[in-house]
């Protein structure tokens, strides 16, 4: 499946939703779902470009293009697969287009490397296949099937990358476990490259590094978990596992106002941390905003806001020591020297803009699944089409475990309203990302059953039914 399950918060509220016709998938009146792309062998990512072609990411490290949307038959791009590892919940999962594309020539790719940090692939796989195992020790725990991971692009001649692959960045992440591996790219409005990891520590236990004689090379105290948490280390070097970054995409290094470019910070690059797999990433339009999934552990699903990505500081969102809406108690009971010093001052934590946990609701009465398992797994901000304008400068977000889209609208204030939040479909086929392509619709990418889908409006033959809102939703300060 490629997810790790996490937590998500929920907040008291009761909400009923404008509800469409029966059927397998639950919207809104007048929204109709199409699959648009089908047969792809895992995809994880899809991006339009302006010239009407689409690509799509596959997990084992094929890159797909399509000529359009009424072409259903793709092309090989790229195949980067002896170069991808392929295992658990790593591969290639981050893709990215610049908004003038093909005009600059370029398609940006983030994968798990099938290496050590440092390495040359292929370690664990095979030359040219998916699917990759990890041998030692059985089921890739401690030290086994240690992983790096790359952000790179490729020169696109028509439908074909072209020339050697150009590596802008291969050090400052390492997974020592499956779990928790590369995320997401984004462009911002700004031009700047948008980069999130997971801390590649173990999804089961507290890990502090204390398995694998520190296969990572960590430094003291920042090992496992804690490496989300490295640029919060006095004398540390700060790592890439767990954070956001902001690049200059020509270059890979820190872009021109990043809140340390230019004073020699090993973190120069990093704009947030303290997430535990912040998989998915959106810079939000007309902002100098980047809103985060950030898929939890056990008891919380959160969505954080880093608030400017030129402040002065770089915003610290708690994990491990902190989840969704509280303490993450199993690490704190251990009596880590990081989580000691963030517990006595919970002020310099961001707090989640909304957190949903798992087992509730993230709106009374919806029909989406809500077992103990929860999977954050997607995030876009709608620009702007053929949807009502109840949906103008929304929040599109889904979660994987539970086969649901929901959106926030904004507020009076133009704000993103949590208190407002409703689910736009229940039922849906296993999202792992949202991408707003041609009119405006929103499309999801469906990585289980191997399709790419469309959501459409196409007008309403009676009028609506009343929709209610969640109140009392503002999730608390961690602390």
């Amino acid at each position: 499946m490629g997810l790790s399950r996490c937590a998500p918060v929920v907040l008291a509220a009761a909400l009923l939703l404008r509800s469409g016709p029966a059927g397998a998938q639950n919207l809104p009146a007048g929204f109709i779902e199409q699959v648009v792309f089908r047969g792809l062998d895992q995809p994880t990512a899809v991006r339009f470009a302006s010239d009407g072609r689409v690509f799509v990411a596959e997990k084992s490290g094929v890159v797909q293009v399509f000529r359009d949307l009424d072409h259903p038959t793709p092309a090989v791009f790229a195949d980067l697969r002896t170069s991808v590892n392929d295992y658990g919940d790593r591969g290639l999962f981050g893709l990215a287009l610049p908004a003038d594309f093909p005009r600059t020539p370029w398609v940006y790719v983030l994968y798990t490397l099938d290496a050590a940090p440092g390495g040359t692939p292929p370690r664990w796989g095979v030359p040219g296949a998916g699917g990759d195992v990890c041998p030692e020790p059985a089921g890739g725990d401690a030290a086994g099937c240690v992983a790096g991971a790359r952000l790179s692009r490729l020169r696109a001649a028509d439908d074909l990358a072209t020339g050697d692959e150009q590596v802008l960045l291969d050090r400052g992440w390492c997974a020592q476990f499956p779990g928790h591996s590369v995320g997401d790219l984004a462009f911002g409005e700004d031009g700047a490259l948008y980069v999130s990891a997971g801390d590649g520590a173990s999804s089961g236990a507290v890990d502090w590094g204390q398995w694998g004689g520190n296969a990572c090379g960590d430094p003291p105290q920042a090992g496992g978990a804690l490496r989300a948490q490295s640029p919060d280390v006095p004398g540390a070097s700060a790592l890439f596992d767990g954070a956001v970054l902001r690049l200059d995409p020509e270059t890979g290094r820190a872009f021109r106002d990043n809140p340390h470019a230019g004073r020699g910070a090993a973190d120069d690059r990093v704009v947030g941390y303290g997430f535990r797999y912040p998989y998915r990433i959106a810079p939000r339009p007309g902002t100098h905003e980047v809103w985060v999934a950030d898929i939890g552990w056990r008891t919380w699903e959160e969505i954080d806001r880093i608030t400017d990505v030129r402040g002065r500081a770089i915003e610290n969102f708690g994990w491990p020591c902190f989840e969704g809406e509280s303490r993450q108690e199993g690490y704190v009971a251990a009596n880590l020297g990081v989580c000691a010093r963030l517990l006595a001052r919970p002020g310099d934590v961001t707090a989640p803009v909304f957190a949903y946990r798992h087992g509730e609701p993230v709106v009374g009465g919806e029909a989406c699944e809500s077992g103990p398992g929860s999977a954050i797994s997607a995030l876009a901000f709608y620009r702007g089409g053929r949807y009502p304008s109840t949906f103008d400068g929304a929040l599109f977000f889904a979660d994987h475990e539970r086969r649901c889209i929901w959106a926030l609208p904004l507020g009076a204030d133009g704000e993103v309203d949590v208190a407002a939040r409703l689910t736009f479909e229940a039922g849906a086929a296993a999202p792992t990302a949202l991408e707003i392509g041609p009119d405006g619709d929103l499309f999801y990418v469906d990585m289980t059953g191997g399709t790419i889908r469309r959501i459409r409006y196409v007008g309403m033959s009676s009028p609506p039914r009343s929709m209610l809102r969640a109140g009392n939703a503002a999730a608390g300060p961690r602390g």
